[in-house]
């Protein structure tokens, strides 16, 4: 009799410790991923540029003479980015909704974009890179969606 009541305080307190445990994980991740966004934001456009050429470099063996391409390439996407972000936040500002048209021109002028981007990105990388390259945005896009999706169904909980 001693022993199951025993056997039951050791249960209850091996429950809570791993529920303790396991929230307190929880809640370190979120804490360092709005550390790392916030570390993101304070870096200059040029110091994450100078990081993300460094990381096309490590993924693809870039050569000197590409790193200069791909330097110039990555400066006129952080700049147009740069300028995306600031119109959506004025039309988050003045409480504008954008109208369809709207939408489709702005969706239609990035497409286009991005279709000139992969090809002046095709005359600088070899086969083999461009192979690579895509696949590993393939592969960033899919795990933002797949946090996406995380933070969607957390945000419908707390809804409910």
């Amino acid at each position: 009799l001693k022993i199951k009541k025993m056997m039951k305080k050791l249960i209850v307190v091996a429950l809570l410790f791993v529920g303790m445990t396991n929230f307190a994980q929880e809640k370190i991740s979120k804490e360092d991923r709005k550390l790392q966004r916030a570390e993101m934001e304070k870096m200059t456009p040029e110091q994450r540029n100078q990081l993300h050429l460094k990381e096309l470099t490590l993924e693809l063996d870039l050569t000197g003479s590409q790193q200069n391409e791909m330097a110039k390439i990555i400066a006129e996407q952080s700049t147009k980015h740069e300028a995306f972000k600031a119109n959506i936040k004025s039309t988050k500002v003045s409480d504008k909704k954008l109208t369809a048209d709207e939408r489709f021109v702005m969706k239609n002028k990035m497409l286009d974009e991005k279709i000139a981007m992969k090809e002046r990105v095709k005359k600088i990388l070899t086969p083999e890179q461009v192979e690579k390259w895509e696949k590993t945005k393939k592969d960033k896009i899919g795990h933002f969606k797949k946090g996406m999706k995380k933070c969607e169904g957390k945000k419908i909980e707390k809804k409910l």
